[in-house]
């Protein structure tokens, strides 16, 4: 799969920023791990498996730590919430959604739980970039997997966020402004990340 694609965003006026345009697959992670000592169980890969099955599937059962890992390698870093909502919003304003506030199009848009027997991937993820993008041409943006954010959920210092929902998920779940937070070392077969590039 090679380098992930990014897309120019801008979030304002003084701030363009680049956006890998799917979620980091199994490939371009396992090209990193081959490439790097970043430390990572092999057991892992049995769970990884089960739910992305290829190299074109986003890479799961990755913790904060794995995920900056990569993005450090890759010369990039992850997004902050609020880069991360507004990319999700592709350019509209004030919206449920990274398609809009029509839920029945969601099923055109992300991988979740009861997309209509339009989804041959119902119990694992799909491979990115499967589904519309939204307006800005980034892919999965909601549904698929939780993605990894820069931010801390509170003062505490306890857990980092998470954005966009997973394919398990009803699409209650796909809400643009809907956020998940876990611990740092948290791992489950819903969560992955992308990457960004740009002033933090």
């Amino acid at each position: 799969l090679g380098e992930p694609i990014t897309k120019k965003v801008k979030v304002d006026e003084v701030l363009p920023l680049c956006f890998d345009i799917t979620e980091v697959t199994v490939g371009q992670f396992k090209k990193f791990l081959a490439e790097s000592n970043h430390p990572f169980n092999g057991d892992l890969w049995k769970g990884i498996y089960q739910y992305s099955p290829t190299d074109s599937h986003p890479m799961i059962n990755v913790d904060w730590h794995d995920a900056t890992a990569y993005a450090k390698w890759a010369g990039k870093r992850l997004p902050t919430q609020k880069e991360w909502e507004f990319a999700a919003g592709g350019g509209l304003i004030d919206k449920e959604y990274s398609w809009g506030n029509d839920v029945s199009l969601a099923r055109d848009y992300a991988n979740y739980r009861g997309v209509g027997g339009r989804d041959k991937w119902d119990i694992m993820t799909a491979p990115v970039g499967s589904f519309k993008p939204n307006g800005y041409g980034l892919y999965d943006m909601a549904g698929n997997v939780w993605e990894w954010c820069q931010d801390w959920h509170t003062s505490d210092q306890e857990k980092r966020v998470l954005r966009g929902g997973y394919w398990d998920n009803f699409s209650n779940y796909l809400h643009l402004a809907l956020r998940l937070h876990r611990t740092l070392h948290s791992r489950y077969y819903n969560r992955g990340f992308r990457c960004v590039t740009g002033s933090n």
